[in-house]
């Protein structure tokens, strides 16, 4: 709910009767149809329905006809100014002012218009790089409507005058928007409250506006064949969101989900819902009183930390995204206020969206091709996640898509976490524009609320980087989390070329460190569980070859030293002998910089293992991971043996396979 700062929460109390507003606040038409509320727009599209929409305006030709020449004269007159800069070549000079003019129509426009003009503000499918910024900056800029038309609403939802539910009521809305305004409240039974109160007439003026929209929209896309997306599945999908705004009741099961999900995590916020006093129109909240993140001197002035602030949202959002797939939509500035005791609070829970399992495990692994630089991989994933078509060709795109992300990570080696998240976006959105791609609607509302997130920090601190503080949530979940894909996608990052990347699990255990909900006990129990089955074959199967080779070059170093120390003690005349050190030195090197990340790990014991030794010891998986060590070990021997007494012209380094043969010399590998 888009309340409160620090300085409205004082804002006056009026009790009962109905409070003068300045005329200037209001709109004279909404006071003559104040009895109106009633309409059919507003009883009867409780959901979006396209076609029953259609049927009820295909009888009133004249004012669908009315509102389409609203709409159409300075749409056309903005399109003139952009033919007009192109035939005299000045669009690139114009760019800012026509950016500009096309937010001010919006805004002009009302509701719908505003909020599908937010909307295309996440969708480079269809609109220029240069114009998505302007279009995020779209406000609420409309005019409060009478206490009246309010009180009137109060009443019929509630089903009493406003005077008989709350004990006070302010003399005017806090704030106002597009869809609805608030008051600030006080409940008989003594709770500070707000009121959230639903614009009259808003529904039918909504429906109307929508279908002129997807009228259009199917006239162009029957006569325009160069549209490659779907307008009238985007008109829909979006159309479906207002219409669940517009429902406070949905709201407020959205704020107690929302609180049941991520209510418990370390200084996250969710206000209660007052259900006896909320209906389809009218939603009664608990006050907040904070400030705005973005108020830095007054989030200061009480004592607070803003940028561990914008540390614990980058974190909640992770959870939303990633977790639980459950996420707020909208988290600008006036959706987040920093509360007197420190904590984060969410506001305004009418714009949610859903990340279905599929869905966050593949944004996982475009996390996991994008360390890994591999960009076809990566391409993939834009057909996984339904960016593209399984049938577009990939091989003009997957060059494009290099190009943005090198220049971004720079050099071999540049950590991810150090990319600029809003320059990254820029340029993919100007891709995204130039080749066929459809953004799908979870992924706009995701590019959303992150990059408002990102605005919110920036404000913050100039320096903070997003990626950086999230990346150590994606570590944790590689690490931590049981479900194939993820184990799929740790694999992927983990080995390449049938080698292991030991830097890049002390990356990940490095950076999961950071997490505060790391559980290195959880680590350690799943980490031998998936060893130790069938899934971890390739593991088993990496670790035996590496310790085979590793004891083997020790035991070789070994004998070659006692050797030489015989040799050299009798009298022989000997050369120093050939240590092959360097793998060795080289693994436990590896090790010991893992040992030493453990240690300094929340948590760490390392008597935590000791109860799990009979366990492992016992599995018939650990048994077959010991012959399989002792069978390598064996054959080397043997192989050795064999080389240095039959086949001494055979190089140190080749293995032989000592297992029976009719003709051992053919089975020399490298």
């Amino acid at each position: 709910m888009n309340t409160t700062s620090s300085t409205q929460s004082d804002a006056p109390f009026n009790q009962p009767a109905v409070p003068a507003v300045p005329t200037e606040l209001v709109d004279e038409e909404e006071v003559v149809t104040s009895r109106r509320v009633k309409e059919v727009g507003d009883g009867t599209w409780l959901k979006y329905d396209p076609i029953a929409i259609a049927e009820y305006y295909s009888s009133q030709p004249l004012k669908v006809f009315a509102r389409f020449i609203g709409i159409f004269f300075p749409m056309i007159s903005f399109a003139f100014g952009l033919w007009l800069d192109k035939i005299t070549n000045s669009s690139k000079k114009n760019l800012g002012k026509r950016a500009t003019q096309i937010r001010n129509l919006l805004t002009k426009l009302g509701p719908a218009y505003i909020k599908i003009g937010q909307a295309l503000s996440t969708r480079p499918d269809l609109v220029p790089p240069q114009f998505l910024e302007e279009l995020a900056q779209l406000q609420d800029n409309i005019p409060a409507f009478s206490n009246e038309v309010a009180y009137q609403f109060i009443e019929e939802e509630l089903g009493d005058r406003p005077e008989a539910i709350y004990a006070e009521i302010s003399d005017l809305p806090i704030a106002a928007a597009s869809l609805g305004q608030v008051y600030k409240g006080k409940l008989w039974s003594g709770e500070t409250v707000a009121i959230k109160v639903q614009r009259p007439g808003l529904a039918d003026s909504i429906a109307l506006d929508l279908h002129v929209m997807r009228t259009l929209c199917i006239w162009l896309q029957a006569n325009f064949k160069q549209i490659r997306s779907n307008l009238v599945s985007i008109v829909d999908e979006f159309a479906e969101r207002i219409f669940e705004e517009m429902d406070y009741e949905n709201e407020g099961r959205n704020a107690e989900k929302f609180a049941e999900l991520y209510g418990g995590m370390q200084d996250i916020y969710v206000p209660s819902i007052y259900w006896q006093y909320t209906g389809r129109r009218v939603l009664t909240m608990e006050w907040i009183t904070g400030t705005k993140l973005t108020n830095l001197e007054a989030v200061a002035a009480q004592g607070l930390d803003a940028t561990y602030l914008v540390e614990v949202g980058v974190q909640c959002s992770l959870r939303q995204l990633l977790e639980h797939g459950f996420f707020h939509a909208d988290p600008h500035p006036g959706n987040l206020l920093a509360m007197p005791d420190g904590k984060l609070a969410y506001l305004d829970f009418g714009m949610m969206s859903q990340v279905k399992p599929y869905q966050r495990y593949g944004l996982v692994e475009a996390i996991v091709h994008l360390v890994n630089r591999d960009f076809e991989g990566l391409g993939r994933d834009f057909v996984k996640l339904e960016f593209l078509t399984p049938d577009t060709d990939l091989s003009p795109i997957i060059p494009a898509i290099s190009q943005v992300f090198n220049s971004s990570l720079g050099v071999a080696g540049t950590n991810i976490a150090d990319m600029d998240f809003k320059r990254v976006t820029d340029q993919l959105s100007g891709v995204m524009y130039d080749f066929p791609f459809q953004v799908p609607a979870y992924y706009a509302l995701i590019l959303r609320s992150l990059a408002t997130l990102e605005g919110i920090a920036i404000s913050v601190d100039p320096d903070f980087k997003v990626l950086a503080k999230a990346y150590p949530y994606v570590a944790k979940r590689l690490l931590t989390d049981p479900a194939p894909d993820l184990r799929n996608s740790l694999k992927e990052l983990l080995f390449k070329d049938g080698s292991f990347r030991w830097n890049r699990l002390e990356n990940l255990l490095t950076n999961a460190r950071s997490s505060d909900e790391y559980d290195l006990n959880q680590v350690i129990d799943q980490s031998l569980e998936f060893i130790l089955s069938d899934r971890g074959t390739f593991i088993r199967d990496y670790l035996a070859d590496e310790i085979v080779q590793g004891l083997d070059n020790f035991g070789n170093n070994t004998l070659q030293n006692v050797t030489y120390a015989i040799q050299k003690g009798i009298g022989m005349k000997v050369e120093s002998p050939v240590r092959n050190t360097q793998q060795l030195s080289e693994g436990l090197g590896h090790i010991q910089r893992i040992w030493g990340i453990l240690q300094q790990t929340k948590g760490f014991d390392p008597t935590i293992v000791l109860p799990k030794i009979p366990q492992i010891l016992m599995n018939s998986e650990t048994q077959s991971f010991g012959q399989k060590i002792a069978s390598g070990l064996t054959q080397r021997m043997a192989a050795r043996l064999i080389r240095e007494v039959l086949l001494q012209d055979v190089p140190e380094n080749t293995v032989v396979d000592a297992r029976p043969q009719l003709a051992l010399p053919n089975r020399v590998r490298a």
